[in-house]
């Protein structure tokens, strides 16, 4: 895969050419959202970020909060994997766990999403000694501290780490469900970690009452997503971005609805797809199928929700009520209860922004 270099400048946060114009903008900032992919470590904010490099000194990697911004670049999508695990290596103990998942809560309150399912990956600190019962608590610590925004939890059983790890993992974070951890999935390096070797994982998640995802046909094409749905028999699909490559797949997952969590820029950073324009997002939800529309790891992608949808108007021509139905089809995907989902569509279409549209 060639160099890809798609990041604004460090000085310029979320103003590179993706961008809409302020009116567009405006209104996907006002407008409140829901949010299905997003990974609780991929979402710390810069400041936090940086305030975690200097507690613990720093590794050479970045000589300020300036020259942070420049880790965020990726040759490709092991680059990125690269970059995440260096990351996570500034988070050792609790309280970093709650210091970042506040912030997070914080950065999504201030966005207006009012309800998010955030992966968290336990078993990529395993060296700091911490259980995953224990990074769990931490997190629902921090969460807690921002009423404003309701965060579900989903645990990432990273497929890096071998099915026997994941069946450790799952037991482990099973022991809190009650801390609102509702699933799993499993994330990672697609492409070299194929999904078949984590359907025992899968059966016993289901028996223990938990939901199901897992990230396919991101780095790895229609096939990883076909063995998602009949090896490990998921409820959702994250990203599904080269579905496409099948065009009986893409009937099956609308007849099915299948919800997709697509997460475009997301994409478009680790050069999935080329140019914006190029992503299947629209297509899928005009074929018909159950698409949401997610942000991954923002804070590495320079991306918000907000972005996203002004994004999609902007540069994919989506009309305001393909935006506001998107974030339906996010209420519809969510792993609510029936009733909490009714409430929380009522709560979003009654909002004085729901029915604004751009200028």
């Amino acid at each position: 895969m060639p160099e890809i270099d798609l990041h604004p400048p460090a000085t310029g946060h979320r103003t590179d050419r993706l961008a809409a114009p302020g009116d567009v903008t405006a209104w996907c900032r006002a407008l409140p959202k829901v949010e299905l992919h997003l990974h609780l470590e991929g979402a710390i904010p810069h400041d936090t970020l940086w305030e975690l490099i200097r507690k613990y000194g720093g590794d050479g990697a970045v000589a300020d909060r300036t020259a942070l911004a420049d880790r965020f670049r990726y040759r490709d999508f092991a680059h990125f994997i690269e970059v995440f695990i260096w990351k996570n290596g500034f988070l050792r103990e609790p309280d970093d766990f709650s210091l970042m998942a506040e912030a997070v809560a914080r950065a999504l309150a201030g966005q207006r999403v009012r309800y998010a399912e955030a992966f968290f990956s336990p078993t990529d600190f395993r060296a700091t000694g911490l259980l995953p019962q224990q990074i769990a608590a931490a997190i629902r610590t921090g969460l807690d501290r921002v009423p404003e925004v309701e965060v579900t939890l989903v645990a990432d059983l990273v497929r890096d780490t071998g099915p026997a790890q994941a069946a450790i993992t799952l037991a482990q974070v099973a022991e809190v469900r009650e801390l609102g951890v509702a699933g799993i999935g499993i994330g990672g390096s697609e492409h070299a970690f194929p999904p078949e070797p984590f359907a025992p994982v899968y059966d016993r998640a289901r028996e223990l009452g938990l939901r199901t995802t897992a990230h396919a046909g991101e780095a790895a094409g229609a096939g990883s997503v076909r063995a998602a749905l009949d090896v490990l028999r998921v409820e959702r699909i994250g990203h599904g971005t080269r579905a496409g490559e099948d065009p009986g797949l893409l009937e099956r997952l609308a007849e099915a609805r299948v919800p997709l969590e697509m997460c475009p820029i997301s994409n478009l950073r680790t050069g999935v797809v080329d140019r914006i324009e190029e992503h299947p997002v629209l297509r899928y939800a005009r074929q018909g199928l159950l698409v949401t529309v997610n942000t991954d790891d923002p804070e590495m992608f320079q991306t918000d929700l907000a972005t996203e949808y002004a994004t999609l108007i902007h540069r994919l021509g989506a009309s305001p009520d393909e935006v506001r139905g998107l974030v339906l089809n996010a209420v519809e995907a969510s792993w609510l209860p029936p009733g909490r989902q009714r409430a929380l569509r009522a709560e979003l279409t009654a909002d004085p922004d729901w029915t604004t549209a751009p200028g």
